[in-house]
């Protein structure tokens, strides 16, 4: 395997499904039907910097209509403790019959518009943005969510080879489920404290919310990169995120140098040292202040273009990095 530093970007593609338990469609719904707007735009700014990425796509969204969605739905449906975590209960009644009708829940027409840039790969954001470490649910629900999400990818000809848990639940003890189902590679969290995905405190969440936010300007917990051998060793292999792009803030705004440098800096470590950087976001993040959060990404595909010139750091996605991995360190 090329000792070349690796640039590694996935997005959760998601929609309303991945918010819906978090914020009204009034409150945030502009930012979701934004993402009509932004995919095929970042996809023109990928392919002009010839960089490839991992959409990880939550399964509901290759429906056309809701008769679709709901023959692929499995019988099997996660029991959260908490009623409002499942779409299944309640959320179906307010999605309308098909995507014409409704730009918040299906996304068939940016699914087959992906399916156009081959260099980019669509992987599965789980078929129901099913959350592994929520109480109630099991390993069996899991299962079926699966099977589910590879099954109407399959139906769109889509062979899903990399996994990104919503709400980053990295859940262990599911890894075999995920390997069963042809899953290659997973995104894990950065190895520090704050990313830490546990049952916490009140003020311990606060204080890892405000490390994380810290972090992103000022290099409190290092570069978060690393070596293909280091993950090489078990599989599913964890290709572990290295930085959340976080979108631009009016608020934090004289802050914005710092927050570039602090990313450019890590992917010049990364290509300097032969390691991986994985930078990773939702579409729907660029809903507000597009075109500030599009100069930034200009930049950071900028940066790449120089590093790659440089020192040979080469732009892969998920599922073309595991195997690799296969072919390097079977």
């Amino acid at each position: 395997m090329s000792d070349k530093g690796k640039f590694v970007i996935s997005l959760d593609f998601e929609l309303l499904w991945g918010m819906r338990d978090k914020v009204s469609k009034e409150d945030y719904g502009e930012n979701i039907i934004a993402v009509r707007d932004i995919l095929p735009r970042m996809l023109d700014l990928f392919t002009e910097y010839d960089v490839k990425a991992t959409f990880a796509t939550v399964g509901f969204l290759f429906a056309s209509n809701k008769q679709e969605l709901l023959e692929y739905c499995p019988e099997s449906k996660p029991n959260y403790k908490d009623d409002n975590l499942s779409p299944y209960n309640g959320h179906f009644n307010l999605i309308k019959e098909s995507e014409v009708e409704d730009k918040y829940h299906y996304a068939a027409d940016l699914i087959e518009l992906l399916k156009e840039y081959p260099e980019q790969e669509i992987g599965s954001h789980t078929f129901s943005h099913y959350y592994c470490n929520s109480e109630g649910q099991s390993i069996d629900e899991f299962a079926s969510d699966m099977e589910a999400a590879v099954k109407i990818a399959n139906a769109k000809n889509i062979d899903l080879k990399s996994l990104i848990f919503p709400r980053n639940m990295v859940n262990d003890d599911y890894l075999k489920v995920c390997e069963s189902n042809g899953i290659n590679s997973f995104r894990g969290n950065e190895h520090v404290w704050f990313h830490k995905d546990e049952k916490t405190s009140r003020i311990k969440t606060l204080a890892k919310r405000g490390f994380r936010l810290l972090n992103a300007y000022i290099n409190v917990a290092g570069h978060h990169c690393y070596r293909t051998e280091d993950i090489a060793k078990k599989k599913p292999y964890d290709i572990p995120a290295s930085r959340f792009l976080r979108p631009y803030s009016k608020r934090l705004k004289i802050l914005e140098g710092i927050r570039r440098k602090r990313i450019l800096k890590s992917m010049t470590f990364a290509a300097r040292n032969g390691e991986v950087y994985h930078l990773w976001w939702h579409p729907h993040n660029f809903g507000q202040n597009q075109e500030e959060n599009f100069m930034f990404l200009n930049d950071i595909l900028k940066h790449y273009k120089k590093l790659n010139k440089t020192f040979g750091f080469t732009s892969i996605t998920m599922k073309d990095l595991a195997t690799q991995m296969d072919n390097s360190y079977a």
